[in-house]
């Protein structure tokens, strides 16, 4: 099998602060249907088209793309309108395809990424290609499955990575089809500053109603780019049909963000964010101080109820610190959902630090294990 070894490319915001945008259908579903559509987004600006050739469908008998013909229509759409192609790949066999057909570069879905055996079989793949692999975050919320995919990835020699946030799905669904839950995203650009993250707003909506809306939240976080699904004739798109845009919509959607200057330029609103953000470090001292003083008072409290062998909840204590803290973040104009997290993490090590001062040395009383 003849392949090539693909010249670096880079997945970083444009130096003019745009984002790099990749469109394209959710599926390829007709040579025409794909040339129609790249034709057009082509016109709009994209640096990247995307189609998903081979389909991961949850039950069978739902379209499952249109298999190797579809390779030979993005092999036309970047012979005619100069467009880099992307697609999705979870087999070997997949991997192998992309690089025969001269593919410019893949990315591992979410459900192959909650998968260690099937990324590493990607990662064994693609050794000595270095072909560009995004890697979309894991159907769970699990930022440890994500870290450990693009490294396998980055592990095999790819010098071209990059995260793609997608969402995660939950039981209790809003109004996205995916809980954005960008702390993860956040999080893992603090861990991996060297990798481009970008945003899929398609899979986090659901629906094309909210794709802007999520679109400029990334570019406020200064998300990389994004990947949007685009298809000529959406209501027609055999799979995803409501989240697609047509190119136009898109276009007017790409010129609505607004777009943020990663850092200060101006040295007088410099200097006036760094005197902001000492008061923000000074108060996080005092926060961190607090705490301490809390988790002392916490000890204390075991060792009392050790000693006297008391239960380590007690819940009408626990429901009355809920009650009242919440009932202060309200008066003093603050979500009180947001207390309610902080109160739950410090509870939780409370009980822990209350069971370990329980089972110390030869306690042997019996005693409930739960907090103050």
């Amino acid at each position: 099998m003849e392949t090539k070894t693909h010249t670096p490319v880079s997945f970083k915001r444009k130096k003019s602060g745009a984002p790099l945008v990749i469109a394209g259908p959710c599926s390829a579903e007709s040579e025409k249907q794909m040339l129609d559509t790249a034709r057009q987004l082509a016109k709009a600006g994209i640096d990247w088209f995307r189609a998903g050739i081979w389909k991961p469908r949850t039950r069978p008998g739902s379209f499952e793309g249109v298999g190797l013909k579809g390779l030979h229509w993005m092999n036309r759409i970047q012979q005619k309108y100069g467009l880099k192609v992307i697609t999705e790949v979870a087999t070997t066999a997949h991997v192998e395809a992309c690089l025969e057909m001269k593919i410019d570069a893949v990315w591992i879905g979410a459900r192959t990424c909650t998968n260690p055996f099937s990324v590493q079989e990607i990662a064994s793949a693609i050794r000595g290609t270095n072909i560009p692999v995004m890697v979309k975050n894991p159907m769970n919320a699990d930022m440890g499955l994500w870290i450990g995919a693009l490294e396998r990835i980055m592990a095999a020699g790819s010098n071209n990575v990059a995260a793609i946030h997608r969402g995660f799905p939950v039981a209790n669904k809003g109004k996205y089809r995916n809980m954005p839950m960008w702390e993860i995203p956040i999080e893992l650009k603090r861990f991996m500053p060297h990798i481009p993250v970008l945003s899929d707003p398609s899979h986090i909506c659901g629906n094309r109603t909210w794709l802007q809306e999520v679109s400029q939240k990334a570019m406020d976080l200064n998300f990389d780019g994004l990947m949007i699904e685009s298809h000529n004739n959406p209501t027609a798109a055999l799979s995803d049909a409501e989240q697609q845009l047509t190119p136009k919509a898109l276009e007017k959607l790409l010129r609505s963000l607004v777009l943020r200057q990663s850092f200060a330029g101006n040295k007088a609103v410099k200097a006036d964010l760094n005197e902001l953000r000492s008061h923000i470090d000074e108060l996080d001292t005092e926060l961190i101080y607090t705490i301490r003083q809390r988790m002392d008072l916490v000890e204390k409290i075991a060792a009392y109820k050790k000693e006297n062998n008391i239960a380590i909840l007690q819940e009408d204590r626990w429901a009355e610190i809920i009650e009242a803290r919440q009932k202060s973040a309200v008066e003093l104009g603050l979500p009180p959902e947001l207390f309610l997290t902080i109160f739950q993490a410090v509870h939780q090590e409370s009980i822990r630090q209350q069971t370990e001062i329980m089972n110390r040395g030869l306690y042997r009383k019996k005693s409930v294990l739960i907090p103050c």
